[in-house]
């Protein structure tokens, strides 16, 4: 009876500590550790890292993490103005570690999937080896599940699963064809460990590319594969969100005082993950890790937690508002 006992009051200390380890920190239990224990950025110094979706937000903020650390850049989106702007951000960033000629802007549009081979080309033609690929680039969604346009399914999966599938095989391929053990990452989303509401589309996206992702990590084990997934970020990406109806915009600002995880702060984490090859990491504010790592892990007990909590509830949890909020 004592031996039970004790067996029973070690159980819950456990499950106390880590709701408390879980409830507290900003990402995952093992990038946290990774940060305090793990490589740091600068053994990615003279690498070359091609980031899409590198205009703005996480895809931005994460090239200047590297280029701060001596990482040579591809950097490319749809808008080349912009790029040229982060590319000014990085050579200063970098503090003598970059020279204009080590960060290369190319504009990309990841829905011309027949440009990808072309661009690929390039970025070998520039700097002849490729260490990393980060896709980046994509877009979220705020839709209720039953007014959603199929056309609108199709275009979100377009850009944000087979268009970072097929620009993945390109270069694994090349990583293959060379013998380079190359690292493929993906810009995922909480919402690939956990479906949250409004927003079905771009979760089952999320979750396909888990599932493309995944597979690839268990068959070819001499390429790093990295999923990152973000939770409520303080970027812009509101504004781009697909909506129910084809062709049209959320075009919402984050609001100021939402409790989100600033760019910059993910960013960084993001380059710790790529820096110790993690297969799985993910980032976000309090309590909502707690809820990743019950989705993660313990499926059964996230439904009772949802239902629990009500859509309102986690919505606003999504959002980095207080429980309660209208």
């Amino acid at each position: 009876m004592f031996l039970f006992s004790l067996v029973g009051f070690c159980v819950i200390v456990y499950y106390i500590i880590q709701f408390l380890v879980f409830y507290y920190l900003d990402s995952d239990l093992e990038l946290y550790l990774l940060s305090k224990l793990g490589k740091p950025i600068d053994t990615l110094r003279g690498k070359v890292v091609w980031i899409t979706g590198a205009s703005s937000g996480i895809g931005r903020d994460l090239a200047i993490v590297l280029a701060k650390h001596g990482v040579r850049l591809c950097l490319s989106s749809r808008k080349q103005s912009e790029l040229f702007k982060v590319k000014q951000e990085c050579v200063e960033a970098s503090r003598g570690y970059l020279h204009a000629n080590d960060v290369l802007v190319l504009p990309m549009d990841m829905l011309e999937i027949d440009n990808h081979k072309k661009c690929f080309d390039k970025v070998i033609d520039y700097f002849k080896t490729l260490d990393i690929l980060v896709n980046n680039a994509g877009r979220s969604q705020r839709a209720e599940w039953n007014t959603i346009q199929l056309k609108v399914d199709r275009e979100l999966f377009e850009l944000d699963v087979f268009a970072v599938v097929n620009l993945s095989r390109i270069a694994l391929n090349f990583f293959l064809k060379k013998n380079i053990q190359g690292h493929i990452a993906v810009t995922s989303s909480v919402t690939g460990l956990v479906g949250f509401p409004n927003s079905a589309t771009y979760t089952a996206a999320k979750h396909a590319l888990h599932g493309y992702f995944e597979t690839l990590q268990n068959e070819c084990f001499n390429i790093d594969v990295t999923i990152f997934c973000p939770g409520p970020t303080a970027t812009n990406f509101l504004q781009e969100c697909f909506t129910n109806t084809p062709g049209e915009k959320y075009n919402k600002p984050v609001n100021a005082d939402d409790k989100r995880l600033t760019s910059e702060r993910c960013a960084e984490l993001y380059a710790i993950a790529l820096a110790n090859k993690t297969p799985l990491s993910w980032a976000g504010t309090k309590p909502m890790n707690f809820i990743f790592y019950i989705g993660c892990y313990y499926p059964n007990v996230k439904r009772l937690l949802i239902k629990t909590l009500g859509i309102s509830n986690i919505d606003n949890l999504r959002n980095g508002r207080p429980l309660g909020s209208k």
